[in-house]
């Protein structure tokens, strides 16, 4: 029997059980990456590298160092043994830039051959494009340019309509950028003025008027770097944005700055901080060429690209962010479909605004039910930190927000953290608190069962909050459901009031949450 088939969950992460891994072979790093969950959102349970500069020499001797092969084969016999221990058969391995330019690449991958991969070498234009679908997958909708910065290469890729298309790679890595600053004059402006006319004879010198995608790990420190230095609440840069011009300030400041400088940033590792200043100016390049509307940092690229190519339409049309938040919290003793029924419930009386929308709602509701598994002393702002920090795609800082309200709401926790207030408006907020207080009342009625949303409708009118009742259940009306629903109407303005009704009375049921698709 196959370790896949007789493995159990005793190896499981968090619930996660280890089913598809990635070792992607880079000019800089060799990484191997497990991913379990959804594959619409994957959850990565194990996350491995080896910094083995494979590309280091390529611009001056052509070849892939033997002491950097060894090393970047002793990881990789490593992986393999790892994957076979874990049950994992599903492997993806794929190589770029080093291993695709180095005479010799073949040989070395001979070699990642006889551990037991079968590796894949991407041309500059399908790493461009995989990187480009790791980017539709995260933000879907997106439409701009998409410039993925590895050790070895910078690829830039245009994407829309869920498309990408004019692919490009060019030998502008971080490992290669010190070539354009030791040309003659090393001041970050000549080095620019260069990078420039590279882009330039590349194709890439006119203004795309949409927004710049950067995706890479020294793209992803660029932005630790700006949200430490504007105190950012959130601490994950993915979705990260800047406008145009801030990134034109950031880019200019941290070209200017000394390595040394930069590792005294949080978060920031001396490996990083010794190319950001390079980074910074090619992005002064890319900004003055490009001529973007703003800058957005993806977490999401290559090896996310490699996942989401392989969905089936069906599969990439889901919402990523009710994917995740939908698997996550099936795990934690809060069905979606529960979710979807109390968010239907709430509706009515306290619908969506201008300042939220239904998906928001929906996983602001399925965090919440959640929470409500933890210990109290622990779940208020445990709660918060999933809303505001997990690796969510698909949301932006001010939703973030609104789901980290609406858990604290429901804890009844109404002097919400100030960090929420710098990322949303005030009615963005006070409408996930009633979210927040809507889905109290909702639990605290019937104590989560099916039967108290088929007897029971919580609604509105100009001047009062109605809780209606069945005759047969009229009981439900307790101390606790008699607070919460006065606290909620208090919120709203309103009056509460109770009615009982007779057991025949009909009305429109939201006991399926119909309204709140799950594959949106």
């Amino acid at each position: 029997m196959s370790l896949s088939k007789r493995r159990d969950r005793a190896g499981s992460f968090s619930g996660n059980a280890a089913e598809r891994a990635i070792i992607d072979i880079g000019s800089n790093s060799v990484r191997l990456v497990v991913y379990g969950g959804t594959m619409r959102a994957p959850v990565t349970v194990l996350n491995e590298k080896v910094v083995a500069q494979l590309g280091r020499e390529i611009a001056t001797t052509g070849r892939l160092p033997e002491d950097s092969i060894e090393l970047a084969m002793r990881g990789i016999r490593r992986f393999a043994l790892l994957l076979e221990d874990l049950g994992v058969e599903d492997v993806e391995t794929v190589a770029t830039a080093a291993a695709r330019e180095a005479d010799n690449g073949p040989h070395f991958l001979e070699q990642v051959r006889a551990a037991g991969f079968e590796p894949r070498l991407l041309s500059g234009e399908e790493e461009a494009g995989v990187s480009a679908d790791g980017v539709i997958g995260a933000f879907p909708g997106a439409a701009g340019v998409v410039a993925d910065l590895g050790g070895g290469s910078l690829e830039l890729v245009r994407v829309s309509d869920e498309m990408s298309d004019t692919a490009t790679s060019l030998p502008l890595g971080t490992l290669r950028l010190k070539e354009y600053r030791e040309q003659g004059d090393t001041k970050p402006s000549q080095m620019r003025k260069r990078l420039m006319e590279k882009l330039r004879k590349s194709g890439w010198g006119k203004p795309v008027k949409a927004p710049l995608y950067l995706v890479g790990g020294t793209w992803r420190a660029l932005a630790v770097y700006a949200m430490n230095e504007r105190k950012h609440p959130l601490t994950d840069p993915h979705a990260f944005e800047l406008d145009a011009k801030e990134a034109t300030l950031l880019a200019r400041r941290v070209a200017r700055a000394t390595p040394e400088k930069l590792v005294k940033i949080p978060r920031l590792t001396s490996t990083r901080a010794a190319v950001l200043p390079d980074a910074a100016v090619l992005l002064q390049a890319l900004l003055k060429q490009l001529a973007p509307t703003r800058v957005v940092f993806s977490s999401w690229g290559l090896r996310e690209g490699l996942l989401y190519g392989r969905l089936e339409p069906h599969r990439k049309a889901q919402d990523p962010l009710l994917a995740g938040v939908s698997y996550f919290v099936g795990h934690r003793g809060a069905p979606p479909q529960l979710a979807a029924r109390i968010a239907g419930w709430t509706v009515e009386a306290v619908p969506t605004g201008a300042t939220g929308t239904e998906r928001v709602r929906l996983a602001a509701t399925m965090l919440t039910l959640a929470s409500i598994q933890i210990e109290p002393n622990l779940r208020t702002e445990l709660a918060i930190d999933w809303a505001l920090h997990k690796r969510w795609v698909a949301i932006d800082a001010a939703s973030r927000a609104q789901m980290a309200a609406t858990v604290a709401a429901n804890c009844n926790e109404l002097s919400l953290p100030k960090s929420l207030t710098k990322l949303a408006s005030p009615e963005a907020l006070e409408e996930a608190v009633c979210w927040g207080l809507a889905i109290r009342l909702a639990r605290r009625v019937g104590a989560r069962s099916r039967k108290s949303f088929q007897v029971s409708r919580l609604m509105r009118d100009e001047t009062r909050l109605i809780l209606r009742l069945q005759e047969s259940h009229r009981d439900l009306y307790g101390i606790p459901v008699e607070k919460d629903l006065g606290l909620l109407a208090d919120r709203l303005g309103l009056q509460p009031d109770v009615e009982i009704v007779p057991d025949d009375t009909v009305w429109d049921s939201h006991d399926d949450g119909a309204m709140f698709d799950l594959a949106k």
